[in-house]
This record gives C-alpha cells, structure tokens and sequence, in this order.
C-alpha cells in the first residue's frame, strides 16, 4: 500500500511523499511527483523519517524523575499519573502564586499542537508563553501586517524575471510554506538571480549579483538599494502616488544614508549596491525570498519593513511574479481556536508588554521567561510546560538558559528523543511523530493553504501526538467542555466551515483559499490608511521608529571598537542542511552526512592562527568558549566566521546533557538588552569573537 502525504517535523515541511506501507510498518519514503508544491523533490531529511519513526532510542512511555534534575535516574509511570502530576502541579501553582508564574513553551511549530498549547494557556488564563516567535518568522510576520496587511510570498508560478534571495537558503533548508524547488524552477526558468548572504551558498553560486554583506548590516543595505532608487527616480510613480503613505517622508529620512556610508557600515561597494537595485528595480516582475537570518538583531521590524518598501516602491505587490497575498482557505480561524476571547485581558497580564509587536502575537520573547526565573522580575516563573522544543541549544545565553531550567520548581517536557532540555525534566511525556497520528500541516501560516497529514503506522509503545496530550490535560484541569472527546472531533471542528471532515480532506491532500492578484484595488491595503505605510503611524504612536532606521549592532568594529581588537572577528552561523535546528544528531545516515559541528573560515585567517583544515577550534566570545571543527573557504571575509547551529552529541553520555555546551553555539550569545524594540530579538549572529587552535576534541570512550 501507498499513503500520500506531505513531509514534516524534520524541516518546515511541505513536500509531497509516498509512504510505502506493508504489515502495518512504513518501509520506503520517496518523493511525490504529483505534488503541486514539491513535484517529487525529496531531501535527505525526508528519508530519514523511517530512522527517527523506528529509533531505539525513542522515549516510548511516560517518566519521573527520581534522582536529581540531570542525573539520568527516571521511573516508568503511567499517563494517568504524568497527567496527574502535572495537572496538580498546575492548580497547586496558580493557587499559591497565580496563573502569571507558569510558562507553556513551544520550540519550532510544526502543527496544531502549538495552537492547543495556546488554547489551554487562554482557557487558564495564563498570559506568558514562550516561543521562538522574537528570532523566526514573526519580525517579518507583524512588520507585514503593518507595512501592507498581509504577509507577501514569493509568486515563483507567476514567472518572476528577477529574484532576491536574502538571508535564505533555500536550497538546503526550506522555509514556512516555501520550498527550495520552487526556487530552483524560477532560476531554471530564466530569473534573474540576486543573493544577499555573507557566504558563498549553493544558491549563491548560481547568482547573476551576489552581495556580501558583514553580519547584521542587511537594513543599512537596504536602506542604500532604496536611496538609489528614489535618488534615480526607478520607482514605479503611479503606485507610490496612489498606493503608499509616507513616500515624501521616507525621501527625506533616506539622506541619512548616502552610499559611500551605507558602503562602509556594510562592506558592500558602492557599485554592487548600485547595481542591485538596478537589476531589481528594473527586470520585472521581481520578488523578495527573505530569511530567518534577518530576524538575528535588534533590527529585525525595520529590515523587513526595509524590505516590504522594496517590494512596494518598485510596484512588485499583488503583481504576477512579485509578492503576493495569499489568503487562507475558510476554516475554523486560529484565533477561534485558541480562545482569544476566554482571555481579554492577557496583554495587561503578559510578562513583557513593551514588545508591542510580540504582544499583539500572544508570546513573551524566550529571554525575558529565562530571566524572570532567575531574578523573579517583574515577577518569578515557578514552573514550566515544553514541547518541540530544546531550549538548552536554541535560546540565547544557554549558561543562563540552563541555570534557568534548573532553578524551576518543576519542570515537565514533551519529546521523542531525550534532548539536553529533556534531561532536566520532572516528568517526561513521550511524543509521537508525524506518521503516528492525524495532523492539518501549515494551519495557521500566511502561506494559502493547508495539508493533510494522516496517520499511517500505529504509535510506537504508549506515545501520544503533543495535541492529544494538551486535549486530555485540559479535561484534567476542569475544562472538558472546551475539549474534544479525541483528536478527530477537533480535527472535523476545524473544517467544518469549508464543509468538509478530516476524512474528506485526506483524500484531497492539500486545500488552498481563493487566491488573486491586485486585491487591493477592490478594497485597499488592509491597513489603517487602505495604503503601503511606509511611514508606520501605528509605530510612531507606540514610540518606535516609524521610518526604518539602522542601528549599530551592540558589538561591532564601529559601536565598540576596544572590543573588536581583543575579539577581532565576527561570527555569523548557519543551519546544517542534514538536520531541523538542534534535532535529529542521533539519525544515523544523517550524522554521516555531517558528523561533526563545522567552523567556515577564510584561508588567510587559518594560517595566520595556525589552523589547518580539520582542525579543532576554539571559539570565544564575552560570555563563553565552545569548540568546532575547521574548514576553510576562501568565499567568506577573512573577518568573518561561521558556525553550525544547533550542536549537541546524543552518543556522548560521558558527556554532562550528552554535550549540551561543548560545540553550542548560544554558549557564545547574549540574551540581555538592546533588543529590537517592537519584538525583542536578541543578536544571534554578528557576534565579535576570536579563534585559537585547540586540544582535537574529547570524542570520548567509544573512539
């Protein structure tokens, strides 16, 4: 038997796959070619699904902690009794302390079980919930819906004859609703092709104009493609004069930034800069494919609203091939489904209300709960709820994270596999993966549609979906009446105002909303003024910036030069292609592909420090040392690094949290303040570092 259905948890998600199905087990993956998005591409991720389905190490029962936080010592129990313990947990809490002492944390979201999350928190009326939302997708998701209402997606069916990639890579890891083939199709196409990334990457290599920028200047870059086209007059007159607000404004603020300084804050010559808005400002339709990258600094809001009035000016909204608005299909709406309305008062309640961009989404930004545990201000976190998540490699500062997640007077966490974070946990609840239960892909994204992602294989031993945890924790904790008997009923509530079931959708694989180009002249913008705002009122009246404006980097060779000569390098990192953040190392036909965490560093760098390739390194910063392993490129600055993301050795149990801080790169990051002002990201790239030769690193008793 073959069950179609769509990838997921081992990326974004989004391509089309076979599940070959005999005896009730899965036993081959290959890619879908009728699918509309990924037309039969598969990545090694997606292979690898049947290793993670049917690894041996996979938490397969509920656990309690019985030695001390990290020891390794847990006891079987059963769901009644996790369930139980952490429902108690939860009402002893909100009764000693109040419902603004306990934190819901969530790691990447991968599906609904996010929104459930949510949803119980609402119905609790506990405000403060943690997730990645500061650093990945919302700072260019709310910058959006202020800049033009909507969340503009690269329209590569539309034929676009030019197109930006900045700070993506797409063709090693795929983005919210975008995948790399998409892209690749495009420039196969003809495209004209513009990378905006500090190192040479695949995509990179196939660019007409590739621009290197040092880490953390995209906006200054931005802000210097726009000069020039305004100084030239390469904007599209009749949509700025009809369709913007704040275009005389924006004029005047741009003087601020002539090219020969935007060239040296950014390290981009002039002429580059030049040249990239001419290629983009006239080769239509172009369109922007923008990445998590930029949202690494405390300029996250202003860069993407940088790029939204790039997008704007040179008339590539709502147009065939440029940037488009991709509307939902009806179903239920996501605000319904988590409850909003049960919870009227959370933005006077959340921990941190001066992130007003971070509020009006419903999170509190990852370091704030982090610092609330440890110095009780503005008041103590005493417990917290994990799923998805590893906040012991993704959050910034991970010495602090760590004594964080010790100090908690109680901790229980969701995964599949034991992670550093896990390993600290009161209670361990054992997660199913993606084949093991119903699931919607993409509910909730600004993408225009949703995927069926239906059960194939039994779960493995008593693992639960996270949604169908968080459905019967609820009943637990008195709020049966606003849960569902199983997982299917919550599923057919969802569809029911597209007509359909659960059932009837499987069959369908994937259903979009009504998608069309130039909306906007039926009804405007949906923003205040029905226009582009490119001077934001609503920023003004919050007291940010209503124009984007450049900020130095709180460590850089220009704010703080003394610095830069004892840490004279910067580093910048990268996800690894064969992995999904801080997951999967234990894969074994992954950890093949890359079996060791890797430092780019430039020729000349490496023989000045003498490091040769292979080498293991140290790398230092302000707040730490880890190690990674050399390879040199001649394609990055010679001031610049890079470092593999998400590190840590599940092999390693000789190792304190099978490694957690050895190779980490957020050992070297800082969670303290500047922050971006609206959203609070924190600087996880452009950091000033130094390197040095190290002892080969411990690969410990089995080598």
């Amino acid at each position: 038997m073959i069950v179609k259905t769509y990838c997921a948890r081992m990326d974004h998600g989004g391509c089309g796959i076979l599940a070959h199905v005999e005896n009730g087990e899965i036993t081959k993956i290959e890619g879908d070619s009728d699918s509309p998005l990924s037309r039969g591409t598969i990545c090694a991720k997606g292979l690898a699904q049947i290793e993670r389905l049917n690894h041996p190490d996979r938490l397969i029962y509920p656990m309690k902690r019985i030695g001390e936080k990290g020891e390794g010592k847990w006891k079987r129990i059963s769901w009644d009794e996790a369930l139980d313990t952490i429902a108690v947990k939860i009402k002893e809490t909100i009764e000693r302390d109040g419902q603004k002492t306990i934190s819901f944390a969530q790691g990447t979201p991968k599906g609904l079980e996010i929104y459930l999350m949510i949803r119980l928190a609402n119905l609790l009326n506990i405000p403060n919930i943690s997730t990645p939302g500061n650093i990945c997708h919302m700072p260019r998701e709310t910058a959006s819906n202020l800049t033009c209402g909507f969340f503009p997606i690269p329209d590569y069916s539309g034929l676009p004859a030019c197109v930006i990639v900045w700070g993506s890579n797409l063709f090693q890891t795929n983005e919210e609703g975008i995948i790399g083939s998409q892209l690749r199709r495009a420039i196969d196409q003809g495209a004209k092709l513009i990378v905006i990334d500090p190192r040479k990457t695949g995509i990179a290599s196939r660019a007409d104009l590739w621009l290197q920028p040092r880490p953390g200047s995209d906006l200054a870059l931005a802000l210097g493609m726009l000069r020039v086209i305004v100084d030239e007059g390469l904007y599209e007159k009749t949509f700025v004069d009809n369709w913007t607000r704040g275009f005389p404004e924006l004029v005047d603020h741009l003087q601020q930034y002539p090219l020969d300084r935007v060239s040296e804050i950014t390290w981009v010559p002039k002429e580059q800069i030049v040249k990239a808005a001419h290629l983009f400002s006239q080769t239509k339709p172009a369109c922007i494919q923008w990445g998590n990258a930029l949202e690494h600094t405390l300029n996250s809001v202003q860069c993407a609203r940088a790029l939204l009035i790039l997008m704007a000016l040179t008339g590539n909204l709502e147009v065939p091939g440029g940037n488009v608005n991709r509307p939902g299909p009806s179903i239920m709406r996501p605000g319904e489904l988590v409850q909003i309305k049960r919870f009227p008062d959370k933005k006077e309640k959340i921990m941190s209300p001066e992130f007003r961009l971070a509020t009006m989404m419903g999170f509190v930004p990852s370091q704030m709960v982090v610092k609330a545990i440890l110095t009780g201000k503005p008041y103590p976190i005493r417990m917290m709820y994990i799923q998805g998540g590893n906040p012991l490699l993704s959050y910034a500062n991970a010495k602090e994270t760590f004594e964080a997640m010790k100090k908690l007077d109680f901790l229980a966490v969701s995964e599949i596999f034991l992670t550093p974070t896990a390993q600290l946990a009161d209670i361990l609840l054992p997660a199913a993966t993606n084949f093991e239960f119903d699931d919607i892909g993409h509910f909730g994204l600004p993408h225009g549609f949703i995927l069926a992602r239906p059960k194939i294989v039994e779960p493995r031993g008593e693992c639960w979906s996270d949604s169908k945890i968080l459905n019967e924790l609820g009943k637990r904790l008195g709020l049966a009446q606003y849960f569902w008997n199983d997982m299917k009923e919550c599923l057919d509530e969802i569809l029911k105002p597209a007509g359909m079931t659960y059932d009837d959708f499987k069959n369908m694989g994937i259903l979009k909303g009504k998608w069309e180009y130039k909306s906007y002249e039926k009804k405007g913008f949906n923003t205040p003024s029905g226009k582009v705002e490119i001077f934001s009122q609503q920023l003004k009246e919050w007291g940010y910036d209503p124009l984007p404006h450049y900020q130095e980097l709180p460590e850089s060779p220009y704010s703080t030069p003394e610095l830069f000569k004892e840490y004279p390098l910067i580093f910048t990192s990268a996800k690894d292609p064969f992995y999904f953040h801080s997951s999967n190392r234990n894969i074994p036909s992954l950890r093949k592909l890359s079996s060791d965490p890797i430092v780019l560093i430039h020729p000349e760098t490496a023989s000045h420090l003498g490091i040769d390739e292979g080498d293991w390194v140290s790398i230092e910063t302000k707040r730490g040392t880890i190690q990674q392993k050399a390879k040199l490129s001649s394609e990055i600055d010679p001031r610049v690094i890079v470092l593999s993301f998400g590190w840590w050795f599940p092999e390693r149990k000789d190792l304190e949290l099978s490694g957690w801080k050895e190779s980490n790169l957020n050992i070297l990051t800082d969670n303290g303040p500047p922050y971006d002002p609206a959203i609070g990201s924190t600087p996880l790239r452009a950091v000033l570092c130094r390197v040095y030769k190290a002892q080969s690193f411990n690969r410990g008793p089995e080598d």
